[in-house]
């Protein structure tokens, strides 16, 4: 088998949805199968599969075991050659496992590689690459001080390049599976958050190179998964504290600068937590790609502003702004939509995506909120 493409779900029933359904798109021409790991979701998520996806491999943990412990346990039964480790609020293109595998085959001193990950407003989210976050890069990106082309975010890669870099992030990540077990996979000393920098970080110290390609793209709603609260913030920064106690020296100094830098780290973005939040946009009109008119019906009963369709060239060629742009991906590829979003963004638009033969439209107008799904 080529492909195993392991996703990891808590409590994102929808999202998981379209994200199965788009893979199933992606790996329509290869040998590959779908493993969902779930960690004793509370929705329906588990009954979701059984019945639209049968063909799904599912493994039902009782508890929360994390996400280390949880993608440990899908790859420890994967038989593809290859593996993506994959959030379930993600969306991938058409060609995006192809061109992954063209690439592995091209590099063949690939530890991992990750591609260009597009938020639900349209815009590149920069965790897409990165470079090693030591102590002294971490504390300067919380301050606000850029660090430029070699600080936190690996900037000397433009967004659409592609080349050799340190960290990748976890909601997307390809890499040959015999690799991934030769560095023993993620560690399960991290619950949540950090297990991607270790990962990288073991890669390279192990002789391999990571990878950032610019010209391949996966749909991220960040934020979907996890609320940014007090939990997430003493997650995220005690696997910080992790990382640096098992990679980097273990002198005094080091120790109390790291002690500082998460102390301080926590209560910056206590402070700034109702303050990055992009203003609520506020549409004029929904604009609807479709070729489907009961869809259009169902959305003029639940909007209360004006729903019309429009030809695909009204978004395609002309810049538009103030609309909600909903999506058909029946009617439209996943790699088609994100082209449009990215044309579109920052224009005051949203845009929805309803996943083929499912009922119900979905998105994120927030890089780092919790998305939304509409029942049809």
């Amino acid at each position: 088998m080529k492909l195993s493409v392991v996703i990891l779900n808590y409590n994102v029933r929808y999202f998981l949805e379209q994200c199965i359904l788009s893979v199933q798109r992606a790996m329509r021409d290869l040998d590959a199968e779908i493993i969902v790991v779930d960690n004793a979701s509370q929705d329906d998520s588990c009954a979701m599969v059984k019945q639209y996806f049968p063909s799904v491999i599912l493994i039902e943990n009782k508890e929360n075991v994390g996400f280390s412990k949880a993608n440990n346990q899908g790859v420890a039964i994967a038989k593809g050659e290859y593996i993506c480790i994959l959030n379930p609020d993600t969306a991938v293109a058409e060609d995006t496992f192809a061109k992954c595998i063209s690439f592995a085959k091209a590099n063949t001193d690939l530890g991992a590689l990750g591609i260009y990950y597009l938020d639900g407003t349209g815009n590149f989210l920069p965790e897409s690459k990165r470079n090693l976050p030591t102590p002294t890069r971490s504390l300067l990106k919380i301050l606000g001080i850029a660090g430029g082309r070699r600080g936190y975010y690996a900037k000397y890669l433009n967004e659409k390049e592609t080349g050799k870099v340190e960290i990748l992030a976890g909601a997307f990540m390809f890499l040959k599976r015999e690799v991934y077990l030769e560095v023993g996979g993620f560690d399960e000393d991290y619950f949540m958050y950090g297990e991607d920098i270790d990962i990288c970080y073991k890669l390279m110290q192990a002789g391999y190179t990571n990878y950032y390609d610019g010209s391949n793209c996966v749909l991220h709603y960040k934020g979907e998964s996890t609320q940014k609260d007090a939990a997430y913030l003493d997650r995220f920064y005690g696997a910080m504290q992790i990382f640096y106690k098992k990679h980097f020296s273990k002198n005094k100094v080091t120790t109390a600068f790291v002690s500082f830098g998460v102390k301080l780290t926590k209560a910056f973005k206590g402070t700034q937590s109702n303050r990055n939040k992009n203003d609520e946009h506020s549409a004029e009109e929904v604009w609807v790609l479709t070729e489907d008119l009961s869809l259009l019906k169902s959305l003029s009963e639940i909007f209360e502003i004006p729903v019309k369709s429009v030809a695909k060239r009204a978004v395609e060629e002309d810049l538009v702004s103030n609309k909600m742009i909903v999506f058909d991906s029946q009617y439209l590829s996943y790699k088609f939509i994100f082209q449009l979003m990215e044309k579109q963004k920052n224009r005051g638009n949203t845009f929805r995506i309803k996943p083929p033969k499912s009922q119900f439209i979905i998105g994120s107008d927030q890089s780092d909120q919790k998305g939304g799904t509409v029942l049809l």
